[in-house]
């Protein structure tokens, strides 16, 4: 039976390494280690460790950021590129923030709110708005996701991606309160008829649309959050006297469906026909009152946690679906019972026997191993695995770009074209019933993420991997001079899941020594570490059994 019965001996290393795996972008071998004497209680306890953000992603030409430095004033340093050349520069600083994040919940959290609520340069072409809505989602990681909510329903991204700012109250754009209600937060349940669903009516997006009227970008990123100091989008106003109007916000009453307890909304304060922008203001947060007060909030958003963080398969309108019972109605009671705070609900989620797959007999019902890793986490979990060099992303920052340029395009011959997802609701294997993590892999995806391996021991590649130097220096195999040694400690690190031993038996003597005795690779680097300057044999031992690990079926999964 799924349980969330909290989990509380030390982690070991199988359960530190799918911790790590699913809590960050990907661990070392010493994390692995160091977590591996933990409780999940301890770990969970690491993982939130508090952190300040990271420095804003600088332009080359410059040296100096292109973003608004909210600590002197909110100054804008001058550019030196187009916008598109700026977006590539922020997608590869972000990227390059998630590599070198550590054992941080938090930037793992970013990118999960960045799955669930996407952006897509290709509507909004502004590197500032895209950077300013990763800050927010940092900003709140770890925090209240009503809040979040609050900020990103007139988030300057977010009004030019769905349309919020050219919605007027002369004629309503309904697009992103359809978008709000179905994808970030009640999910729409079965249709009930005539375009109204169980947990939401054409009524309740008519009325929705009018609450979100009069809000338009600031396309000079002036206008800070009083909460975060994160640049926000700004009400269209008017001051004829000393208070200010929000003269394109829809002023009368805004009637919602029985799905919503028939709530009625409308402005505090009307003076001539226009609600103040107080009012409107309110009225705003009143309407994300109202829906995250349905405890079907709360649920919708624990299974997007659960999908991202466990697996996909759970049906949330299925009473018979344990999953949906027993693990995502407790972690939503959690999550509502504290007002939409996210720590509790990953707190309970991260320490249960359910993650760790101890609530059921080893055959049944894995999680570990069970989810195909997301482009991201091929490549990042490689680089941080073997701790592979960039250059600094602040003092080298035009050699960075181009290096980083190459992982972007690898990203995208691997399926995801990185803040540019297919549309609104994201990145189909985060959400596109019934692949969803299967959408990762084509023909053409699959060929490419089996080439990781030979990207990585090309010499002539920025990226070129030393397997034979880390071999002999890391510590990390017992004995490098023991053919068996090395499959099982390469196998071991790389893999999630336990693996039989004719698997073991087919590396070793099919790919790693080719036929050939155990001794010819004992030979081969005693040759090599006493100074042998024909290192050939080595390498070509290495990487083939390097690159083939790399192309498994196992490691596609974590």
């Amino acid at each position: 039976m799924a349980s969330l019965n909290e989990h509380t001996t030390q982690l070991g290393r199988k359960l530190a390494a799918h911790l790590l795996r699913r809590a960050t972008f990907g661990p070392t071998i010493d994390q692995i280690n160091e977590f591996a004497s933990y409780t999940p209680a301890e770990a969970f306890t690491q993982l939130t460790q508090a952190s300040d953000p990271p420095k804003p992603p600088i332009d080359p030409a410059t040296g100096e950021p292109w973003v608004l430095n909210t600590e002197n004033g909110l100054t804008k340093a001058p550019v030196g590129a187009d916008q598109m050349t700026l977006i590539n520069y922020f997608k590869a600083w972000y990227l390059d923030v998630m590599r070198t994040s550590g054992t941080s919940l938090k930037e793992r959290m970013t990118y999960f709110l960045h799955t669930h609520l996407p952006i897509s340069y290709e509507v909004y072409e502004s590197s500032e708005a895209i950077y300013y809505q990763n800050a927010l989602y940092r900003y709140y990681a770890l925090g209240n996701f009503k809040e979040l909510f609050k900020k990103y329903c007139i988030d300057n991204a977010t009004l030019v991606y769905l349309d919020g700012d050219s919605n007027d109250k002369v004629e309503p754009n309904e697009n992103f309160a359809r978008e709000m209600f179905e994808l970030y937060s009640i999910g729409k349940g079965p249709e009930m008829g005539n375009g109204n669903y169980t947990y939401f009516t054409e009524q309740d997006v008519q009325a929705a649309a009018k609450v979100l009227t009069g809000w338009k970008n600031d396309p000079d990123f002036s206008n800070p959050d009083p909460d975060t100091g994160i640049p926000i989008g700004m009400l269209r106003i008017s001051k004829p006297g000393e208070t200010e109007l929000a003269t394109r916000h829809t002023a009368e009453t805004k009637q919602f469906s029985e799905a919503f307890n028939s709530t009625s909304i409308a402005p505090n304060e009307v003076i001539d026909g226009s609600a103040t922008a107080e009012a409107a203001k309110q009225e705003l947060s009143d309407m994300i009152d109202m829906i995250f007060d349905q405890k079907r909030t709360a649920r919708f958003i624990c299974g997007k946690l659960y999908r991202f963080f466990v697996y996909y398969d759970f049906d949330l309108e299925d009473e018979q679906d344990e999953i949906t019972n027993d693990i995502i109605e407790e972690l939503a009671t959690t999550f509502y019972n504290n007002d939409y705070e996210l720590l509790p609900v990953l707190e309970q989620l991260l320490k249960s026997e359910h993650f760790y797959d101890l609530d059921t007999v080893p055959t049944e019902d894995d999680n570990i191993g069970a989810i195909i890793k997301s482009p991201v986490e091929l490549i990042l979990n490689a680089f941080r695995m073997f701790e592979l060099p960039l250059p600094d992303r602040y003092a080298d920052a035009m050699n960075f770009y181009n290096q980083m340029d190459t992982l972007l395009g690898w990203l995208d011959a691997m399926r995801i074209n990185f803040f540019r997802p297919y549309d609104v609701a994201g990145y189909p294997a985060y959400h596109q019933f019934p692949a969803y993590n299967r959408n990762w892999i084509t023909p053409n995806s699959l060929a490419n993420r089996y080439y990781l391996g030979f990207y990585l021991v090309d010499q002539q590649a920025y990226y070129y991997y030393d397997i034979a130097d880390w071999l002999q220096n890391s510590g990390h195999i017992a004995n490098p001079s023991d053919a068996a040694d090395v499959v099982e400690g390469l196998i071991d690190y790389l893999f999630p899941i336990e693996t039989e031993q004719s698997r073991k038996d087919y590396f070793l003597n099919v790919v790693f020594l080719d036929s050939n005795q155990a001794g010819y690779w004992t030979q081969a680097w005693n040759d090599y570490t006493s100074g042998d300057e024909d290192d050939s044999i080595v390498r070509l031992l290495l990487e083939r059994l390097f690159t083939t690990l790399l192309k498994t079926p196992e490691y596609q999964l974590f």
